[in-house]
């Protein structure tokens, strides 16, 4: 049963949620927890600027950021100040702090109930919401040749430039940039799980660029993770298609170990949920690749194994 602070949580959802849709307030560049939206529609924004960079024979690198407890660290005054200045104001804005306010953490040291001053509702509907709100300006801290896309706190920065001399200027100072919007906001970037990928044609040109803050490197890496997707340095996706033989090889061994139990109706399941879905996410990007047969011979494997249950009379 639905208690009531749960009932009052989604009002508040709702009506926020319509204010910055029909207000206009989320940036563009932002794709999480949005209705229609989705992780491969901001995987293909990034990639297809990478694209048209590369086609127009610019020099383009690429910064995948990673946020340290990224929800946790929400400024309760910054997020209402940025609240107020997206129109939330009045009995509304009070209900959200009311509703922000009464999480509060109890001091196993002292004793003593404190007030938390920073975070989202953790578990929450409106949580994902009020962060979205809380990081919406960040794409406005670049200049016009950067590309900032956002999936919650999953940052990505797309950077283009005439040569490399000038590109490794826009990288570090869209760097300083992007992390003095951070330290104003109280976030903090991952270092260590921060990477800079200098994508590349055919033409290979092996001059790795140095990129810095504050005498921290990025490290230069030729492929990194991005929304499910391994993003290589010139996009032949092999990496993200040896990602997938290793988990469509576990998938096939635990379809042999189960077979014997499984109905028709289980069979479609498994097939769907460990098979289907691997092969299909990201499949737009990759699908063409030669590469891609190895992948369409593991699931002609699994559907071998899966005819074999069927004529033995296990489905």
């Amino acid at each position: 049963m639905t208690s009531l602070p749960n009932i009052i949580e989604e009002l508040i959802y709702s009506r926020l949620y319509t204010h910055i849709c029909t207000s206009n307030i989320l940036a563009k560049e932002q794709y999480g927890f949005r209705i229609n939206s989705s992780t491969e529609a901001a995987s293909c924004d990034v990639i297809n600027e990478i694209f048209k960079a590369m086609n127009n024979r610019l020099s383009v690198g690429g910064i995948f950021c990673d946020l340290e407890k990224a929800f946790d660290c929400v400024n309760h005054d910054v997020l209402v100040d940025k609240l107020q200045f997206y129109g939330i104001k009045g009995k509304f804005l009070t209900l959200i702090q009311v509703l922000i306010d009464k999480f509060n953490a109890y001091d196993d040291v002292s004793s003593w109930w404190r007030k938390i001053t920073n975070g989202v509702p953790q578990g929450s509907i409106l949580g994902p919401l009020l962060f979205l709100i809380y990081i919406n300006n960040l794409t406005m801290v670049t200049d016009c040749d950067t590309k900032v896309v956002l999936f919650a706190n999953d940052t990505s920065i797309i950077i283009t430039s005439p040569n490399q001399e000038s590109l490794q200027t826009a990288l570090n100072k869209t760097l300083s940039d992007i992390n003095l919007w951070f330290k104003a906001n109280f976030l903090s970037p991952n270092f260590n799980k921060t990477y800079y990928l200098q994508f590349w044609t055919k033409n290979y040109i092996d001059n790795t660029l140095d990129i810095n803050y504050l005498n921290k490197n990025i490290a230069n890496c030729p492929y990194t993770k991005f929304l499910g997707l391994m993003v290589d340095d010139n996009l032949t996706w092999n990496s993200h298609i040896d990602q997938l033989i290793t988990k469509l090889n576990s998938a096939c061994y635990a379809v042999r170990a189960v077979y014997p139990m499984l109905s028709r109706k289980g069979w479609r399941m498994l097939y769907f949920s460990y098979v289907h879905s691997i092969i299909s996410y990201g499949i737009i990007f990759g699908g063409n690749t030669p590469n891609n047969i190895k992948i369409f011979r593991i699931r002609k494997k699994v559907l071998r194994i899966m005819k074999k249950g069927k004529e033995t009379g296990f489905m």
